[in-house]
């Protein structure tokens, strides 16, 4: 998949949401809650400043990252489903 973001926008592919709960039960798709963190895939060269400047990215491909749940804006591209969203959005990166 070729795509490259541009200025300070980030494109992450959600990650799978658990079907499971921690006491064994199974939670249909149609009551899931869409997942809230993700992996980076693509990052824009950065933020342009007031003074001509860019700002670097804090972000780097593979992070996984947790963001809001209404974030970003969801395309479609290859037959799958990817957001979005500027860099500011997301919340933290997961170590």
């Amino acid at each position: 998949m070729n795509i490259r973001p541009l200025h300070d926008r980030v494109i992450v592919k959600r990650l799978e949401a658990e079907h499971k709960t921690a006491s064994g039960l199974v939670i249909p798709d149609t009551a899931a809650e869409k997942p809230d963190q993700g992996e980076v895939l693509a990052i824009g060269p950065g933020k342009r400043l007031s003074d001509g400047r860019i700002s670097e990215p804090s972000l780097k491909v593979g992070e996984r990252v947790l963001f809001g749940k209404y974030t970003g804006t969801t395309v479609k591209l290859e037959g799958e489903e990817l957001l979005v969203m500027r860099e500011e959005e997301i919340l933290c990166v997961v170590e």
